[in-house]
């Protein structure tokens, strides 16, 4: 299995507007972003700080994305 890459909150939403998400709102240092099957995801932008692996996961897991896809988009 492979592991999980050390991403930055802004390279993330990069990342999910390459799949089809639209960011909502932001609010503070959190964006919301949503899909066209209305998938809701946050992702906090901390000062290009890297996101947490569970974090990580957990957005992962909202959005219906494995790590071998999040490994692809950023190749």
């Amino acid at each position: 299995m492979p592991k999980l890459p050390n991403i930055t909150g802004k390279q993330l939403i990069t990342l999910l507007e390459k799949q089809g998400f639209v960011s909502q709102r932001q609010k503070g240092s959190h964006v919301r972003l949503k899909d066209s099957e209305n998938r809701v995801v946050t992702v906090p932008v901390h000062a290009n700080k890297i996101l947490g692996k569970g974090l990580l996961l957990k957005i992962l897991r909202d959005t219906e994305l494995s790590k071998e896809d999040l490994i692809k988009l950023l190749e």
